[in-house]
Formats: structure tokens, C-alpha cells, sequence
């Protein structure tokens, strides 16, 4: 069983435990269901670089990433920083995320929030939408095509967009659909947790005009984004780079002043 499965089973085991502590009509009476949700892909288009900067304490690559590290902080100073919009990990088991990481980082931010967990079920996007999220992600490695349609279709219910991850042409093709707004290329291989930029590069004159281009994972240097503009990629999802640092929310800011002076 490799580590995108192993999460599989463990996220089906949680949500089930979740919706018995809280069910869904104690979901959508949290003030956050009913806000409205501000627009990814539009600060993606319109307001370069598009730096998506995520907040994560560990991942199963990285299991000391960062385990102190304050959310709210945090999230703070990447806004300070020109965030187009921030990741937030909510997956405990493997990344030391918590709901309450983001419901906090709601509490203080102003930009788009994408919930990053691993979706498995449609109590999940609720979740989402109570918690603050203005975007879900759904992986396309994890997930049967009409999965993706039933999830995307509520997300696009309840306001929020959606940011559909694939690694490959093959899940590519099998997972686009009009309910989807960005398209996401993760660098890292689920299943090795290999890094390989190219895969972006590759995919990228096949994923239609009408979705923003997401490149995910293993961007550490600015000429990186540079070069993956000029595949017409507008967001690039960063989290490592930043989080691995003993001032995450400072690095950004260096980060996104050394990419707007090479510009």
C-alpha cells in the first residue's frame, strides 16, 4: 500500500467519526456558511506573481517541518507579503493541520483560503464552506471521475471553487469537467514523493485555456516561476520552501520581492 493510499483509508475512518460528533446541520449553522466566498482563480489571473503560500506544520517528506508554527502569524504576514491566496493544511494525521488552523486563519486574512486536505467525502466540502475555505481541492489520483463531478458540482453550490489536482495526462483527460475552475499540477509523485518540475512543463499545452494553470510542489527558486510562466502557469503553490524556514511569513516576502525584481 503506498502513502496516497494508506491517507485514503485513514481520512475514510476520520470522516465517519466527524460526522458523528458533528452532523451536518450544526455545520451549516457556523456564520461561515453563509458567507461569500472571494475569488482564487480572478486574483490568479488578474495579480501576478500568484503566489499560493501554504501553511503546513509536516508532511510524510518532511515530518519536522515546522511543528510550532502559529497559524494566525503566520497567515498574517503572508497576506502582509502579497499572497494571491493561501493553502492551509487541515489534515491531521499526516501534516499536523486542524479545522481550527482554518477557521483561525479566516479569523485573519482577507484573501482566499483553499482548504488542503485530502477529499474523500461530500461532508468534507461542507466542512469546507462552515470553516472559512474559499477553495476545495480534489486530487484526481484519489478520486473516480464521477467523484469528482458530484464533489465539484456541491463545491460550485455552495460558492466555493475548486482546484483539481492531477500528476499525469491520463488523469488529466479522465478529470476535466465544467465544475472545475484551476487545474493544479503537482510536481511530487503521491506515490514515490519524488519531485520532477517537468511535470508541469509537460502538461501544460494540454490543459485547456478556459482553467487556471496551478503548478504545485518543489518550487524553491523564482527562475522556476519564470520559466513556468512561460507555460502560461498563473499560480504557483508554495510550501516547503517557506515553511522549512525559522520565519516563514519573512521568506515569503523576500521570495516575492526577488521574483518581482526579475520580472
Amino acid at each position: 500500500m503506498n502513502i496516497l493510499d494508506r491517507i485514503a483509508t485513514d481520512k475514510r475512518l476520520e470522516v465517519e467519526e466527524q460526522k458523528e460528533m458533528v452532523p451536518v446541520e450544526a455545520l451549516q449553522l457556523l456564520p461561515h456558511f453563509k458567507r461569500k466566498c472571494i475569488s482564487l482563480a480572478k486574483r490568479l489571473r488578474t495579480s501576478p506573481p500568484g503566489i499560493i503560500a501554504e501553511f503546513k506544520r509536516r508532511s510524510p517528506s518532511l515530518p519536522d517541518l515546522n511543528p510550532d508554527a502559529d497559524v494566525a502569524e503566520i497567515t498574517s504576514e503572508y497576506e502582509k507579503a502579497g499572497a494571491a491566496g493561501i493553502s492551509v493544511l487541515t489534515d491531521e494525521l499526516y501534516f499536523g493541520g486542524t479545522a481550527d488552523d482554518l477557521m483561525l486563519a479566516r479569523e485573519t486574512v482577507n484573501i482566499p483560503l483553499l482548504r488542503k486536505d485530502f477529499i474523500i467525502d461530500e461532508y468534507q466540502i461542507i466542512e469546507a464552506k462552515a470553516f472559512g475555505a474559499d477553495v476545495i481541492l480534489l486530487i484526481a489520483a484519489l478520486l473516480k471521475p464521477e467523484e469528482i463531478r458530484k464533489f465539484s458540482v456541491l463545491a460550485r453550490k455552495l460558492g466555493l471553487e475548486v482546484l483539481l489536482e492531477v500528476h499525469n495526462q491520463e488523469e488529466l483527460e479522465r478529470s476535466i469537467m465544467p465544475s472545475i475552475d484551476m487545474i493544479g499540477v503537482n510536481n511530487r509523485n503521491l506515490k514515490t514523493f519524488e519531485m520532477d518540475l517537468n511535470i508541469s512543463k509537460n502538461l501544460a499545452e494540454e490543459i485547456p485555456s478556459e482553467f487556471v494553470k496551478v503548478s504545485e510542489s518543489g518550487i524553491s527558486e523564482t527562475s522556476s516561476i519564470l520559466e513556468l510562466q512561460k507555460s502560461g502557469f498563473q499560480g504557483f503553490l508554495i510550501g516547503g520552501n517557506f515553511m522549512k524556514t525559522k520565519d516563514p511569513g519573512n521568506s515569503a516576502q523576500k521570495f516575492m520581492q526577488e521574483l518581482k525584481s526579475g520580472r
